[in-house]
């Protein structure tokens, strides 16, 4: 039976695992919190491992406040690097395969069309520099991993995202503001969670960079007109694309990852 370690097991992706974990009678998991392992420690890293003679470790453990990375970006670099090369390491030393999630925020989105694993990164805010640097950690020690970009991941039930704000907004009622100056591919953490566990742990393909996404191409306007009309809540808010979109963190515009 393979043993599965999940990190960062109570994110939105860590739950998702969770609850279609048991559809996969032939494989053992081992769910950790943030808090029972911290990836940023290593003697907490190397504790876990110690204890458990794992096959896979999944890495859900990230810092993914893009706003806050750019104003105070330590904590960032600390989670999404020095903790997974620490990760990296303890599945080095143990034999473990990493499958760590990483994501579309590692390129400029000055391409024109669809990002391929082919591409340079060239992240243009502190959290995609934290992430690209993660994985570089990993390829500069494992021979044996996966690094899965994604992009817009949501879950429908679990965490604060995206789909989960639109949805709450909208079954108040009124007027959404949302921008149409960005394009990406919305992912579902459902389908990330049974591809991560189909296809790379049950039916191991080749090792290295792969992209996923749920493909379908769209603008965040886009996305939050699809939420609404999902759930039918169009007669209850006016939606209107912003045109003053302004954050702190610069942001890519083409997220598209093919």
């Amino acid at each position: 039976m393979k043993k599965v370690l999940v990190t960062g097991a109570f994110g939105q992706l860590g739950l998702s695992i969770q609850d279609i974990h048991l559809q996969f009678p032939n494989l053992k998991f081992y769910f950790f919190s943030s808090k029972q392992l911290d990836i940023t420690q290593k003697q907490n890293v190397n504790d876990v491992f110690s204890q458990v003679k794992f096959n896979y470790c999944i890495n859900c453990a990230a810092y993914t406040n893009v706003e806050q990375a750019e104003k105070t970006p330590k904590i960032a670099y600390e989670v999404n690097s020095k903790g997974v090369e620490n990760l990296a390491i303890a599945c080095r030393n143990n034999n473990v395969t990493l499958i760590h999630i990483s994501t579309d925020y590692v390129f400029d989105g000055s391409k024109t069309d669809a990002y391929t694993v082919e591409d340079v990164p060239n992240p243009i805010n502190e959290y995609g520099k934290s992430k690209l640097l993660g994985e570089n950690y990993i390829q500069q020690t494992l021979n044996q991993y996966f690094i899965i970009r994604t992009s817009w991941l949501y879950s429908k039930v679990y965490g604060k995202n995206f789909y989960k704000t639109i949805l709450e907004k909208a079954k108040i009622g009124g007027t959404l503001h949302v921008t149409d100056k960005q394009i990406g591919c919305p992912t579902n953490t459902l389908n990330l969670a049974f591809f991560i566990i189909n296809n790379l742990i049950e039916n191991n393909t080749n090792f290295g960079i792969l992209h996923f996404t749920d493909e379908k191409a769209m603008t965040w306007y886009q996305f939050a007109d699809n939420i609404i009309t999902e759930n039918k809540l169009q007669d209850g808010v006016v939606l209107l694309k912003a045109e003053n979109y302004l954050t702190f963190a610069k942001r890519p515009i083409n997220s598209i990852l093919k």
